[in-house]
């Protein structure tokens, strides 16, 4: 029997650990890798935050965190071991001379320091410099930092640099929790272990691809964050930019971080531009009104809470997408995403070239595709959508369409799947990059998403209105529409 890999113990600290990320996210995600078995003995965590606390009143907040944020029953053998490896330092993230008791409470000799920036990125720089100043870091520490990382490209490359001040590029991490997911991680063997698409991935056999990213929430209190933001920079720079990547970029070299970062890149760099010249023909910006959501009414946009009313932020977001290489030549990816829509769904829809000949004209006039649909959420599997024969002896052969289903909870019932922060927070404590972003990553995404932003500074247009509970406006069905295609829906 092959004996389990031991990593090096941790000083996980959570600068932010009061906050909502860290409440909602990270200690519930810590949490469940503890009763997994996943994190390493003698591995510590350290909430930061500004607030006067110790560390008992710290294990009862993540013990109430587990309580309102995490379906699962708390087990009292698996909260003791869990609650005895917290503790709680208060630490005002400005004034740099406070972040000496660190040398306290954290061992850089045995353990190896993993800081997680669960703030904002105007205190990263704080940070930064408060932990060069006290002399934890050793050449082993790492950091850790979540979306969004910048607004443009001129306030990545300023955080970046921040970070790059202190910090080596192998020593960051970049979070996006997209890339965690069973779903999203399923594309590499989906691609790179099955013959049957591995030889027809290509613009010979596949039509188009569809990437659907759909919330039903609202703004959900995040107004002043949310209008200054719009879902293209909140969603698309990154999350579906990056599901875009997995499923376009070449076979890399191996598994190891700089062979997949290198072939994402190449994807990004191939993006054709979407500038003021073609804009109107290949996006569609959207804005939700009131409407209904499983019965529900709900506020319009412009109505929710603290909101401006002359806003003409998007919510809602629909590109045609090119990638100018060889693979991908006249293939368009379509990519939306949207808040207030009809269900809260992510997948991607491959579909594949229509047969030129149809001898099954009493079935169908024209034959349909054959669709790979892949579900990232609620319900994470895949499904091939194909046509048989349906049973019966009449002399006719009658056509149907039908779905093979692998439903990851049925066909892996005595795996656990795991969210995406598990998976991440995990990766980062055993210093294994691969699901991280690069610099370059980020830099060459915002690259291409700055000249759509411009687009439309230019163009000076308003959303397109759709009512909450609807796909969005009208205006993204047309999208498809002027190239012969729909939405799957």
């Amino acid at each position: 029997m092959k004996d389990k890999k031991t990593y090096k113990p941790c000083d996980l600290v959570i600068f932010g650990a009061l906050g909502d990320l860290s409440r909602r996210k990270l200690l519930i995600s810590l949490y469940r890798l503890e009763n997994a078995n996943l994190i390493e003995p003698d591995t510590h965590i350290v909430g930061i935050d500004r607030h006067v606390m110790d560390t008992a009143e710290f294990v009862e907040t993540a013990r109430l965190s587990l309580q309102e944020f995490s379906s699962e029953t708390t087990q009292d053998a698996v909260w003791a071991r869990f609650s005895a490896r917290l503790s709680y330092v208060k630490i005002d993230l400005t004034q740099l001379d406070e972040y000496q008791i660190l040398n306290k409470v954290t061992n850089n000799k045995t353990r190896v320091l993993v800081n997680y920036f669960a703030v904002s990125p105007f205190l990263f720089k704080n940070i930064c410099q408060g932990l060069a100043k006290c002399g934890v870091l050793t050449k082993e520490s790492r950091m850790v930092m979540e979306k969004p990382i910048g607004h443009d490209l001129e306030s990545s490359i300023e955080i970046n640099n921040v970070v790059a001040s202190v910090f080596n590029e192998d020593q960051v991490f970049r979070i996006d929790h997209y890339l965690g997911k069973e779903t999203v991680l399923n594309l590499l063997a989906l691609r790179f272990a099955n013959s049957i698409f591995t030889t027809n991935w290509n613009h010979n056999t596949i039509d188009h691809i569809q990437i659907t990213v759909a919330e039903e929430v609202g703004i959900e209190g995040r107004w002043d964050y949310f209008d200054k933001t719009g879902q293209l920079r909140d969603m698309l720079q990154n999350h579906l930019l990056q599901i875009l990547t997995f499923i376009a970029m070449e076979p890399p070299v191996n598994l190891e971080a700089k062979s997949i970062h290198s072939e994402k890149i190449k994807v990004l760099k191939a993006l054709r531009p979407i500038t003021s010249n073609n804009v109107d023909e290949k996006t569609v910006r959207g804005q939700y009104t009131s409407g209904y959501i499983k019965g529900q009414s709900v506020p319009g946009y412009l109505e929710e809470e603290g909101a401006n009313t002359l806003s003409s932020t998007e919510s809602f977001v629909a590109l045609r997408v090119d990638i100018d290489n060889w693979r991908w030549a006249g293939v368009p990816f379509y990519l939306r995403t949207g808040k207030r829509l009809m269900g809260k769904r992510t997948e991607i829809v491959v579909y594949f070239k229509q047969l030129p000949h149809n001898i099954f004209k009493d079935s169908f006039r024209d034959l349909p595709p054959n669709k790979l649909i892949i579900h990232l959420q609620p319900n994470e599997g895949v499904e091939i959508e194909m046509l048989n024969k349906i049973p019966g002896i009449d002399e006719h052969i009658k056509l149907q369409k039908t779905r093979l289903d692998l439903s990851f909870s049925d066909a892996f019932k005595k795996n656990r799947i795991f969210g995406g922060y598990e998976k991440l927070v995990l990766e980062a404590m055993r210093g294994n990059p691969t699901l991280f972003l690069s610099r370059e990553e980020i830099e060459q995404a915002w690259t291409w998403i700055d000249s759509i932003q411009d687009a439309w500074k230019h163009y000076n247009e308003s959303p397109k209105a759709y009512p909450a509970g609807t796909w969005g406006p009208i205006a993204s069905v047309a999208l498809l529409a002027r190239d012969g295609r729909a939405w799957e829906e």
